[in-house]
């Protein structure tokens, strides 16, 4: 069967599975809709955690930055894991305990004010909808090479499923179609590691692969990749070439901002106990551990592949006539390209002016089992497991921005009496709007995946996190001193990568950089602008009620769910 063949039947068939389990999902209840009625198992939860927080960026384009970067691309790796771990220890359990449905709700209902709630719901849907564009980039992307469409007809296929499932059942439908999504995901990735482990090192482990010698005895692997990269003009594989000071900012601001993003905050709202967020929480990180330490395996693998393909085993290029079909394949997507400068009808690869070849990065993943052909049915299969990386944090983030239009901003500010019925309509409603517009964000991308997400990142890191933790072990912190915070958290960050990114890319060099921080790094500066002023304008206007401050010392001992807003409402 054709590789198109095995995509069309093996991503129909995951596609089958969500849609059903969609249907048994559907739900009649906002608590239904927004928290899957807060009975999900650990484990389950543990799962659609890790499906919802390994997005298009961890499954189609981490590996690829890693493989284009090097050790440069290790920011991410460490940024994002580290962030899941202080997300779990830090802040899950207290704000499980606070039992409410939304981030925009904990920081309205613990700064006592509308304002700081509206606040938030700007943040919130400024953040999802950064974050989501590069999902349904990502859907657009695996349908455009597979299903053999254009990049616009595959986003539109992927808005489609995402309205169904996502407006259908909610929070509940969302988390049983997320575990299905993980299961394929997981399994997607796996398989074209190992193989290619075994091929290229003789290790079944991927991990081991990576550290180990090559099969043909020319040595370790990553002894060759540097010979590689440096042989082509590159920096070598193993060295880094960004500041100390950018390394330690994006992998920062990528860490708080993991600890910040609304729609992996929510799933710790779906389990029965605060228990059970912490053992959920365990469950995820085990599971998106599978995936991120064969991630660095896999770039390399994929690096080594692609250059010995394009440049010859000779190293002198490979005739285009002669060119492997997994370049032609890429080429139809417009995300490869080959100009032909010397006019030899030979391609070549390399950094310098010899460099003939245009790949974008985010094609290395998908690429992989056709570069190291692989059988059909598997490059089939990664398809499958790249659309489920990425609908599944989509149908969160687009959750998230439902829920903070829905009950955020009309229940709790603007019709305060509305029923539980319209609600669940208003709330149904903003989701299909919120897909619509996600949807456009995926056919015009302000950047390829991981660097739209690191951008979401930057801004989560700078508008929710501080509030977030100085809401939960400082008392002190009033609702001026939040709203000046996230306010001026948020407007610093985006307007330095909206200056950078898209107003002046030229100037986007180390040399014009503040304090020589990227762009992708810039959210740990606008954490520390927010974290200063909360704290500053805290203490100098008046300090919360007393009830609030309460509220925070119950927060902090995390003994049962629910009873903290117990305390609030008293």
């Amino acid at each position: 069967m054709s590789v198109q063949g095995w995509t069309y039947l093996i991503v129909g068939l995951s596609f089958s599975l969500y849609i059903g389990i969609a249907v048994w999902a559907r739900v009649s209840s906002t608590k239904e809709f927004y928290v899957a009625g807060g009975g999900v198992h650990p484990i389950a939860n543990g799962m659609a955690t890790a499906a919802d927080w390994m997005s298009a960026a961890s499954f189609i384009s981490m590996a690829g930055l890693i493989s284009f970067m090097g050790y440069d691309g290790a920011v991410y790796l460490m940024g994002w894991t580290g962030g899941y771990v202080l997300l779990a220890l830090l802040l899950a359990p207290y704000l499980r305990k606070f039992g409410k449905f939304t981030v925009p709700d904990f920081i309205g209902d613990r700064y006592y004010s509308d304002s700081a709630r509206l606040v938030a719901v700007v943040c919130a849907i400024f953040v999802s909808f950064t974050y989501v564009a590069g999902q349904m980039r990502g859907v657009g992307i695996v349908f455009s090479r597979f299903l053999e469409v254009d990049i616009t007809t595959g986003v539109i296929i992927g808005m489609a499923l995402v309205f169904f499932y996502a407006v259908l059942g909610g929070m509940k439908g969302i988390t049983y179609t997320q575990v299905a999504q993980y299961c394929v995901l997981i399994f997607a990735y796996m398989v074209p590691a190992i193989f290619i482990s075994i091929m290229l090192t003789g290790h079944a482990v991927p991990q081991f692969g990576f550290g180990g010698s090559l099969s043909d005895g020319s040595g370790y692997l990553l002894d060759k990749l540097d010979g590689l990269n440096t042989a082509l003009g590159f920096d070598a594989y193993t060295s880094g070439s960004k500041s100390t000071a950018d390394v330690f900012a994006i992998t920062l601001a990528l860490m708080v901002g993991t600890a910040g993003l609304p729609h992996v905050i929510v799933r710790f709202f779906t389990v029965p106990k605060v228990r059970d967020a912490r053992k959920s929480a365990g469950w995820a990180l085990l599971f998106i551990a599978i995936l991120y330490t064969t991630a660095p395996a896999v770039a390399s693998f994929a690096r080594v592949n692609m250059i010995s393909t394009i440049n010859g085993v000779e190293g002198q290029g490979t005739l285009r006539a002669e060119a492997p079909g997994w370049i032609s394949n890429w080429e139809k997507t417009g995300l490869i390209k080959w100009e032909d400068k010397n006019g030899d009808g030979r391609m070549f690869y390399a950094k310098d002016d010899r460099n003939e070849m245009t790949i974008d990065r985010d094609i290395m993943v998908l690429a992989n089992p056709e570069i190291a052909k692989l059988p059909n049915w598997v490059i089939g299969l990664i398809a499958a497991g790249g659309l489920a990386a990425a609908l599944s944090t989509a149908a969160g983030l687009l959750l998230v921005i439902s829920a903070s239009i829905s009950h955020d901003l009309l229940k709790k500010v603007v019709m305060p009496n509305i029923t539980e019925r319209q609600e669940l309509l208003y709330a149904r409603l903003a989701a299909g709007v919120a897909v619509c517009i996600a949807g456009l964000l995926g056919i015009y991308p302000p950047g390829f995946v991981a660097q739209v997400v690191a951008f979401a990142f930057g801004l989560a890191a700078a508008s929710f996190f501080p509030v977030i933790v100085l809401g939960i072990f400082n008392k002190r912190t009033n609702t001026a001193g939040a709203i000046a915070g996230m306010a001026a958290g948020l407007v610093f960050t985006a307007g330095y990568i909206i200056y950078f990114k898209f107003m002046a890319p030229e100037l986007n060099v180390p040399a014009n950089w503040w304090f020589g921080i990227s762009p992708e790094g810039i959210g740990s500066v606008g954490m520390l602008i927010n974290f200063v002023l909360a704290w500053t304008v805290s203490r100098v206007t008046a300090p919360p009620p007393e009830h609030i401050q309460h509220l925070v010392e119950n927060i902090r001992v995390p003994r049962g769910a629910g009873s903290a807003v117990h305390i609030a409402q008293h």
